[in-house]
């Protein structure tokens, strides 16, 4: 019983007690916004309360993991998913017109999800091999490692989950040393593209134009942000639906299970990518701020582990996974709003979904794993 007891009060210590507190204050509130979305404790909101709690444990788990260890399955890790990928591709379940799923007999999988971890794990451990002495073909084998997973999951096509995996991949490359100078001709690049985007709108958005390296929906997705309004009852309805959603929730909001739009089903998507849009009518201006201030504490948590990592490889996973959270709100926020286009990013520890809370555990226990870690001197056991 001793040893017992014993066990569980040291596994304790494998918690970052801050980051935990940020991340029971996010959970609290996210239940409490699917209560209000699915109007009452139907079989999606005990759902989400079970994917919580799995979530939590998988966060625990990962938490007790050395580094050390964690380094050792980074490789396998990272193969079983470019693997799996590849299954996707050759084998993959289709819905809804994507092949993003993988039937395994007794389950269906997205391996898509595990490369937002497996993508910057594999990266990370690369630069720290490496971290000796960097040279420009380390950064082009880390651009490969990068753009064969993301190359895959376009193919899907999944832009939402490519992103998320190319974003936290590019952090650790751009962590590990990549010169900031090699990065403007590519903003510029970028800031030269969205001008022409906007310029010849009428052409690139009529019908029949085809932007060749864009699936049609992809376009049309880039279309509808440009002027929503071409299509209201279409591909522009969620886009204005959340906007008119985010506007009539004021400073103070509608109150809490109040808000219209969405309680009479105006907001689509309202458990899930449109979560934000729920909130921000019930909560208003002012639950948003509160919103985005616990973000920002759970980001400041995550570069604060990272500057106090002890390892390379701690300090660049650390930095990523932080990034990763940062990725994850901008996009959600972003496209909810209308500045970005609806790619299918959740909002994290709000939108509703199992893989999604899984996965953000899991890197939230890298994080308490990383905080808690002091490598071995002369032989001392690790912690």
């Amino acid at each position: 019983m001793n040893r017992i007891m014993n066990w569980m009060l040291g596994s304790l210590r494998c918690f970052d007690w801050p980051l935990l507190l940020i991340l029971a204050l996010l959970a609290t509130l996210g239940m409490t916004v699917m209560h209000s979305a699915v109007g009452g404790t139907d079989w999606r909101f005990a759902e989400q309360g079970r994917n919580f709690l799995i979530a939590f444990f998988v966060m625990w788990a990962v938490a007790m993991i050395p580094p050390s260890k964690i380094m050792k399955l980074v490789i396998p890790f990272y193969i079983l998913g470019v693997a799996l990928l590849l299954g996707v591709l050759l084998f993959g379940v289709t819905n809804k017109g994507a092949t993003r799923w993988l039937d395994l007999g007794i389950t269906t999988i997205q391996p898509s999800e595990m490369m937002k971890l497996a993508v910057p794990m594999m990266l990370a451990w690369y630069f720290d091999k490496h971290r000796s002495k960097l040279r420009v073909i380390d950064f082009l084998a880390a651009g490969i490692l990068l753009l064969v997973p993301f190359s895959l999951i376009i193919k899907q096509p999944d832009l939402g989950t490519a992103l998320l995996v190319f974003g936290t991949g590019f952090f650790v490359i751009y962590f590990a040393g990549l010169s900031f100078k090699l990065l403007v001709p590519v903003f510029i690049l970028g800031v030269t593209a969205l001008v022409l985007i906007l310029y010849y709108e009428e052409t690139l958005c009529a019908p029949g134009f085809d932007w060749v390296v864009l699936h049609d929906y992809q376009k049309h997705r880039v279309c509808t942000l440009l002027d929503p309004n071409t299509d209201p009852l279409g591909k522009g309805f969620h886009t204005i639906q959340g906007m008119i959603a985010i506007g009539s929730g004021g400073m103070y909001g509608k109150g809490y299970m109040q808000g219209t739009q969405t309680h009479l089903d105006f907001i689509p998507e309202r458990t899930t990518d449109f979560i934000f849009a729920v909130f921000a009518e019930e909560f208003g201006l002012y639950g948003g701020i509160l919103l985005l201030i616990l973000y920002t504490l759970l980001l400041a948590r995550g570069l604060f582990i990272t500057l106090k990592a002890q390892t390379q490889f701690c300090r660049l996973l650390a930095g990523a996974l932080t990034m990763m959270f940062f990725v994850y709100v901008f996009v959600n926020m972003g496209m909810v709003m209308g500045i970005l286009p609806i790619v299918g990013v959740p909002l994290p520890f709000m939108s509703y979904g199992g893989t999604a809370l899984v996965t953000l555990g899991f890197a939230c226990g890298l994080l308490m794993g990383i905080s808690n870690y002091v490598p071995s001197r002369s032989g001392a056991p690790e912690t």
